[in-house]
């Protein structure tokens, strides 16, 4: 399945906001491990919660924290053209608004809901 991106490639869009991609110029393998981190970190995340860790909690946030700085969705925009961060904004209220107006109902509609 397609994720909704923007024309310029810098964001996904999701329920009607923006999230910033990962960097398109890593390398594959590096991108995976970070990937495979996050992915990871979460599932810790998930578990502290469930038992009450604090500390555990911390460290697994973090470790989210971390992966995402890698793979450039958070921290410095890895784009050099000086435009804005826009990341997590609704698209509404963007340069986008007038892009995605445009799109056809079924594009727009959330990934869960286009399967089927």
């Amino acid at each position: 399945m397609r994720v909704l991106e923007t024309p310029d490639g810098r964001y996904i869009v999701v329920h009607g906001r923006l999230w910033r991609r990962h960097r398109p110029d890593l390398e594959p393998v590096r991108r995976d491990r970070l990937i495979r981190d996050l992915m990871e970190a979460r599932r810790g995340v998930r578990a502290a919660k469930r038992s009450g860790e604090a500390t555990a909690l911390s460290e697994a946030r973090a470790a989210v924290d971390a992966a995402k700085h890698g793979l450039g969705e958070r921290g410095p925009v890895w784009w050099t053209d000086g435009a804005p961060d826009l990341n997590r904004r609704m698209v509404a209220n963007t340069p986008y608004a007038e892009w995605y107006a445009a799109l056809p109902e079924a594009a727009k509609a959330d990934p869960d809901r286009r399967r089927g």
